[in-house]
């Protein structure tokens, strides 16, 4: 556990990757930056010293809190007495592991990018050290930070719906639609090699977040998975479309969707829970919005906003109705959510309702075993059934 007292002031934080260029590193700085909780104060931000340098300098870090790599970071900041309280990992895949774990090392908090790690072995050995530790580590699935998401998960357990009969999720996106990994997209290109992404490609990239979504919506555990996984696009190494049956516990059954190759669709990602006594959809491009519909009534639109919906989407809603929160208020709400955990859990109490049901480390490792038992229907089993070893 921490000795650092947090109180009276922002979290520090530190970030690997994310520098120029990088999509996910200036959405994680946004997110910090919201709710005034956290200071970007050093950074190890390119695989290229003297660009990350350059980066650092125009974000207004230290220059001796500017590093060449992580392992130079952890060693800078380890002996400090302002060092950071926690790092966002902002890097490839292939990554994660080896900085969460020399971060953790050094008694660092960790926010990671999904997935946690790219094999299971390795999700496995970063939870278990993460809880040895009483470490914090976070994990950015995104789409937990949406209001109506949280509104969706009190309807579920409060049983407005009923015993969940089916759940179908899916997340289709066009944009690897073509070889673009072959033509100097290098967000494609790591996305597109085993060994950056991991053995699963779209099922890794974007599948884990819909797995994750139905798993935290409905608090069912998949029992077991039946996979079909294609790759369109000539020459990629990857599956860019997979198409998935879920046994859950209980006997519901499950239906995930992924694709980089849907045409058309942006980021289409889609959650329909169907219950015995009632039905909620859930879409993340219209995200301020929860459809509900009861066994013989009308359908219903419960918009974000109102004062009587959960304590828990209460406290991740920002705007008045009608005006539309998304992805960036999302996100922060994770920060939000990471930095209300960590200092809870530093000054020893339960933490508020925005700092519970956040990512963390075990979120990580199910969304890893998922992946590896996907890929091992399909290429094992031959879409056979296969049962995730962590659910």
């Amino acid at each position: 556990m921490s000795t650092v007292s947090l109180a009276g002031r922002r979290l520090r934080l530190g970030m690997v990757g994310g520098g120029a260029g990088a999509y996910i590193g200036g959405i994680h700085r946004f997110a910090a930056r919201l709710d005034n909780q956290f200071d970007l104060v050093a950074g190890a931000f390119d695989v290229d010293a003297a660009r990350g340098h350059a980066f650092a300098a125009e974000n207004f870090i230290a220059p001796e809190r500017s590093y060449d790599d992580y392992a130079a970071m952890v060693e800078g900041e380890r002996g400090r007495e302002d060092r950071i309280d926690v790092v966002a990992i902002c890097t490839p895949n292939h990554t994660h592991y080896p900085i969460a774990r020399a971060f953790i090392e050094a008694g660092i908090d960790v926010i990671c990018e999904k997935p946690m790690t790219t094999t299971l072995e390795d999700a496995v050995a970063l939870h278990e050290l993460a809880r040895s530790s009483g470490r914090f580590l976070g994990v950015t699935y995104t789409y937990s930070g949406y209001p109506m998401v949280h509104e969706a998960r009190a309807m579920v357990a409060r049983g407005d719906i009923g015993k969940i009969r089916v759940v179908q999720v899916e997340y289709p996106l066009e944009w690897m639609a073509t070889g673009i990994e072959l033509q100097g997209n290098q967000q494609a290109a790591w996305r597109t090699d085993p060994k950056k992404n991991g053995r699963g490609g779209s099922i890794g990239d974007i599948g884990t977040h819909a797995y994750h979504l139905a798993g935290f919506v409905t608090g069912l555990k998949a029992d077991a998975v039946s996979a079909d996984l294609a790759t369109f696009v000539d020459g990629r190494a990857l599956d860019d479309n997979a198409h998935v049956m879920i046994r859950y516990e209980g006997g519901a059954r499950g239906l995930l969707w992924s694709s980089q190759v849907a045409i058309g669709q942006s980021n289409g990602l889609r959650l329909r829970v169907f219950g015995e006594t009632g039905s909620l959809v859930w879409h993340q491009e219209q995200p301020n919005e929860l459809f509900h519909t009861e066994l013989f009534g009308s359908p219903r639109v419960i918009k974000r906003g109102r004062d009587d919906l959960a304590a828990e989407t209460r406290a991740r809603t920002r705007t008045p109705p009608g005006h539309p929160e998304g992805y960036i208020e999302a996100f922060s709400n994770l920060y939000q959510g990471f930095a209300e955990a960590i200092r809870a859990r530093a000054e020893g109490r339960e933490a508020e309702p925005k700092g519970r049901d956040v990512p963390m480390s075990y979120d990580g490792l199910k969304g890893v075993a998922f992946v590896e038992a996907v890929v091992d229907s399909h290429e094992k089993h031959g879409g056979g059934w296969c049962a995730p070893r962590f659910a």
